[in-house]
């Protein structure tokens, strides 16, 4: 069931989506070569803790930590660790939950280590463009798959692939709530979206064929063929006009 927010519902998770924003900005400044993942993980919770607020993944379902660390061919859940280091050229996506008031906030980004070289580059900024051309259709009257679709286009016609195992979420008092949000798909299907309806939508895309696998952490997600991966999400709502970004 899609739940629909109330304008004071809203109103607490624009609160936790600023505290999201605040904290990839905040990580961006420590990500540096010879930094660990697992120093960028406990400063991410330091911060977001000082603002009232609570890691949304620690302990979620398990997980050992409050930020995902994701190098290279890491799709997604990739765990921090203090033996981790950043090495120059090295891609990684970070993604953040923090809880506010009950309600979650989402967001995720792919940071350059260094210099990068150029398909690395064009791979993070075809990841963020596509999430844009998503939301052009994130719009009250259109249908759900018209976000994804326009996802997959903008993505493949830039010769990179769109991970189908993994998907976007509705999101509020839980973190993954009603719909999930393919990044593939047909025009014109899914649930027609409504105002009030919050979402994050996450295109996560490989250089590579779109495979996956799980590492033996189980939580670890890589590419099947070793290629550069990177994610770009946001948590919004739809309006009755333009889509509200919460995270950005």
């Amino acid at each position: 069931m899609i739940i629909i927010k109330s304008e004071n519902e809203i109103s607490v998770m624009r609160k936790a989506g600023i505290i999201v924003k605040n904290t990839l900005e905040f990580i961006e400044e420590h990500i540096r070569p010879g930094v660990s993942t697992g120093y960028l993980d406990s400063t991410a919770e330091e911060f977001i803790l000082k603002q009232n607020a609570y890691p949304g993944f620690k302990g979620y379902e398990g997980f050992p930590a409050s930020i995902c660390t994701s190098i290279n061919e890491e799709v997604v859940h990739g765990i921090p660790s203090a033996d981790r280091i950043l090495k120059t050229g090295d891609i990684i996506s970070i993604d953040v939950g923090a809880i506010y008031q009950g309600f979650y906030g989402d967001a995720a980004r792919t940071f350059p280590v260094g210099e990068i070289d150029e398909t690395a580059k064009r791979l993070i900024e075809v990841t963020r463009e596509s999430f844009f051309e998503g939301i052009k259709f994130a719009r009250f009257g259109y249908r759900l798959y018209d976000i994804s679709n326009a996802i997959q286009t903008h993505v493949e016609t830039n010769g990179f692939s769109v991970v189908r195992d993994y998907v976007g979420h509705g999101i509020g008092r839980d973190m993954h709530e009603d719909p999930q949000i393919p990044n593939y798909g047909p025009k014109g299907k899914g649930p027609r979206l409504l105002p009030g309806m919050a979402l994050a939508i996450e295109p996560m895309v490989n250089a590579g064929s779109y495979r996956v696998k799980t590492l033996p952490n189980k939580w670890t997600v890589i590419t099947a063929d070793k290629s550069l991966s990177a994610h770009y999400e946001n948590t919004i709502v739809i309006t009755e006009n333009e889509p509200e970004i919460l995270t950005l």
